[in-house]
């Protein structure tokens, strides 16, 4: 630990809030909160024996350490998630989920419509959901519309439209599904009435709907009012054969979050549901990926505020298998023992189980079907033992400027992207393919040596005898050459070389094993070709940027983090540059983008 991350961690006060740890580069790492911001950070550097090997890596990339102070370690937990949310940063578990969910929406307008929507735009009107799925969306909306009289038609139905005539009755209205507002045979205010009704039902709300169903039909009766009777009466069968098919518990139990989770080594499995009136409204199926073995209170905690955040739950009552290690004041948590809320929790930890067995015997039968490849590989190639760790490198160097290279990593046959890396060419000048290819071998099995880490089990070099050769170059200077085998694959012809030899080995071109090897040469020339390109486009902007009195690199650094690409730079508006860079540079970069347009 440096002197000064040293001195950070003193002056840290012993408050609840979240930190943040930065790498060399600048760049944000992980985000955490704590009870107590000076005790949490310092127990990373004290602490070390304790941690596991991911956190130990994640340590020794901190740089800077940022803090943010919160009234509450709830308080804190919201910050963090909303860090996490708009950063991604390397080292915390992150949900990716971009399904979007239906809603039902009643529009603010005259004689309102309910659709159903994928969008969430608060001002179009007042929205309910979302919705696990559409077919239990339209489960719902079918309901409303057999039991209430609601428009499906856009037509504007304001006043004036309406006195004039302007609309006649549809088919809607002589089936009996609408009772003509367009041509005020009904008027608004009974309209409403009906919508509000309708309210009750996608709130959830169904014995206050049952209720108003019972009076009304017992009143009718009493003013001999059979008819009307008779149709509250199917009002009310259609709703009880509703709720039949959706209550799972006691109908008292309602307002309630029910999540659970189930956990691996690596993964942890989530269920979310909802429950309102002892119905499943909404539920949804999570899975984790665990960072640096986070333990399951802290996971399930910071996933279930996210997904309350993310469905607008407003429930008072949580209950869960395990206690939530962040609790909010207003939120009781409970973990029930026995009853129809430990039936709630069973349920949802059923589907978390559910979840978590799936994935187990996915990777199961991948990790037979990798194996049987790599056997393949292995006969094809010749070798002594199983390739489990591939490594594979490639150049690029377009049109000769900006050289750069790739290595990408497979085990068991499948991308481990933590494992690739990029590399700037630093001893070579000039588009040198032979001695590029040299420089990153050696570099990174030098690296490797050094920190004692694991060397593959095959390395893959993108090209002929040439760019093999001087990979084995660099393997012999760190006596590495005979230790690991090495082969190199010629595009034109896919054809496999071995160091040494002066005639290639044709491997059968439907041969899964070669279909492997090129699976991973084309990754690593991808791989490579992306970071050219973004090398190419900083290449573009910073000469550009740089050239202007008082922009630096740094300033670039920050402008090309924040807007992602040169076309939103040269678009940023004066308060935008201003927010990134301060008011002096982007009103000097304000001048230059008038400039260029000019």
């Amino acid at each position: 630990m440096t002197d000064a991350l040293k001195e950070r961690i003193a002056s840290m006060p012993d408050a609840p809030g979240i930190y943040r740890f930065y790498d060399r580069d600048d760049v944000l790492i992980y985000v955490g909160k704590a009870k107590s911001l000076k005790k949490r950070v310092n127990s990373y550097f004290t602490k070390q024996s304790q941690y596991s090997r991911k956190t130990e890596k994640l340590v020794s990339e901190i740089r800077k350490i940022e803090i943010t102070l919160a009234n509450s370690e709830f308080d804190a937990l919201l910050l963090e998630n909303n860090f996490i949310k708009q950063n991604q940063p390397k080292y915390n578990i992150l949900l990716k989920d971009d399904k979007t969910y239906p809603y039902l929406c009643i529009l603010k307008e005259r004689f309102p419509r309910i659709i159903y929507t994928r969008k969430y735009i608060p001002r179009q009107g007042e929205y309910f959901g979302p919705y696990s799925s559409v077919v239990s969306m339209k489960s719902v909306l079918e309901l409303v519309r057999k039991l209430y009289s609601i428009r499906t038609c856009n037509l504007l139905l304001s006043e004036e439209n309406i006195e004039k005539k302007k609309f006649k009755v549809c088919l809607e209205y002589h089936l009996g599904n609408c009772k003509g507002p367009c041509e005020g045979l009904q008027d608004e205010t009974n309209y409403l009435e009906e919508i509000s009704q309708a309210r009750n039902i996608l709130k959830g709300n169904l014995s206050v709907v049952e209720n108003y169903f019972q009076d009304n039909m017992r009143r009718a009766s009493e003013e001999l009012a059979f008819e009307r009777a008779a149709n509250f009466k199917h009002k009310l069968e259609l709703l009880e054969k509703f709720q039949a098919k959706s209550l799972v518990v006691n109908r008292k139990l309602t307002d309630i979050d029910v999540i659970t989770i189930a956990s691996s080594q690596q993964e942890a499995f989530i269920n979310y549901l909802q429950i309102k009136e002892g119905a499943i409204i909404f539920s949804k199926n999570v899975e984790v990926k665990k960072k640096l073995e986070e333990p399951d209170d802290e996971i399930l905690s910071l996933v279930t505020q996210q997904l309350r955040m993310e469905t607008n739950s407003r429930h008072n009552i949580i209950f869960s298998n395990i206690p939530l290690l962040v609790k909010d004041e207003s939120i009781e948590n409970v973990v029930p023992q026995i009853g129809d809320k430990k039936k709630l929790v069973d349920l949802s930890f059923k589907n978390a189980l559910y979840l978590k067995s799936k994935k187990e015997i996915a990777k199961e039968e991948n990790k037979t079907k990798g194996l049987d490849i790599l056997q393949r590989l292995q006969a094809d190639l010749q070798l002594k033992e199983l390739p489990s760790i591939i490594e594979c490198f490639d150049n690029s160097n377009l049109g000769g400027t900006h050289p750069v290279a790739s290595m990408v990593r497979f085990v068991n046959g499948k991308p481990d992207k933590a494992g690739y890396r990029h590399f700037n060419i630093k001893t070579v000048t000039g588009p040198d393919d032979f001695a590029s290819i040299k420089e990153i071998v050696g570099r990174r099995y030098h690296r490797l040596k050094e920190e004692n880490d694991v060397l593959p089990d095959l390395i893959i070099v993108d090209g002929g005898k040439g760019q093999l050769s001087s990979a084995v170059e660099a393997l012999k200077e760190l006596s590495l050459y005979g230790e690991i085998p090495i082969i190199g694959i010629a595009k034109r012809l896919e054809e496999i070389y071995y160091p040494e030899d002066s005639l290639p080995l044709h491997i059968n071109k439907k041969s899964p094993g070669l279909l492997l090897i090129q699976q991973i040469r084309d990754e690593a020339h991808r791989f490579a070709i992306t970071f050219h390109r973004l090398k190419r486009s900083k290449g573009t902007i910073f000469t550009e940027l740089e050239g202007i009195d008082g922009i630096g690199k740094k300033t670039t650094d920050q402008l090309l983090k924040h807007f992602k690409s040169i076309k939103k730079i040269r678009a940023a508006s004066l308060d935008e540059l201003k927010e990134v860079v301060g008011a002096a540079k982007a009103g000097v970069i304000a001048a230059w983008q008038q400039k260029k347009e000019g």
